[in-house]
């Protein structure tokens, strides 16, 4: 039997050149007005996923 690629990670999930897994930070499609410019800059590049975070990951995306 293969394993499935959980589709919502696939999405959700880029890959960098170095094999780590890069995330968006939530709270950025509304409400913005809200928010301080601080806040939306400190929002507005993607993060590096922990170790432990990483192995789950791997789990759900077999293929990569």
């Amino acid at each position: 039997m293969t394993l499935k690629t959980r589709s919502g990670v696939k999405k959700r999930v880029k890959v960098t050149w170095t094999g780590k897994f890069k995330l968006a930070h939530g709270s950025k499609k509304h409400l913005l007005s809200d928010k301080s410019k601080k806040a939306k800059g400190r929002n507005k590049y993607g993060f590096i996923v922990s170790k432990t975070e990483t192995k789950k990951i791997r789990e759900q995306l077999p293929h990569i």
